[in-house]
């Protein structure tokens, strides 16, 4: 299975917003998931506005267009293969995206929940786990807090791209 992990540096360098990330990767799939929606449900209105010139919704025509017309079944599948780095076409379409739009694949989703994408069920508990993870990320600052969303965004789909060689690495100087 190809993922993103090798092909994206993390935007979370201290170490309060690695160990956010570390935390958020330490839970399962669909909390995982809950978790994202609970961070954008208390601040989401900030996160995607924030960098409004930085985002391209028409990359992303599969995942900004086609997602919406599927079942809620596929559609729950789609996000948990995203988070789960499986290797399928929804997956692939979203690890060919940069953090930024991927950050505006969720925030759009999250703002469609319920509506035309499938929504949190009504009986969902908030578990400890993922009430310490919100927590931790929203004690820290704006910025940090949007370093640990690019990581995590950046974390998740499956991509085969590669990140280019330093000379450092190969010892060759570049040529034309």
């Amino acid at each position: 299975m190809a993922s993103n992990h090798a092909a994206k540096q993390p935007q979370a360098q201290t170490a309060e917003t690695q160990d956010a990330v570390k935390a958020f990767e330490s839970l399962e799939t669909d909390p995982k998931l809950a978790l994202f929606y609970f961070i954008y449900e208390k601040m989401g209105d900030s996160i995607t506005p924030a960098a409004p010139a930085a985002t391209e919704p028409e990359l992303a025509p599969k995942l900004m267009g086609d997602y919406y017309n599927l079942s809620k079944d596929e559609q729950l599948a789609i996000m948990r293969q995203i988070v789960n780095c499986e290797d399928t076409e929804y997956s692939r379409a979203y690890g060919a995206l940069k953090e930024n739009n991927q950050l505006m694949v969720w925030y759009a989703w999250a703002q469609a929940m319920g509506d035309s994408v499938v929504g949190m069920p009504q009986n969902y508990e908030k578990t400890q786990a993922i009430s310490d993870v919100l927590s931790q990320i929203e004690s820290l600052s704006f910025d940090d807090q949007i370093s640990i969303l690019r990581t995590i965004a950046g974390d998740m789909g499956c991509s085969d791209v590669k990140p280019i060689e330093t000379q450092a690495q190969t010892g060759k100087t570049s040529s034309f």
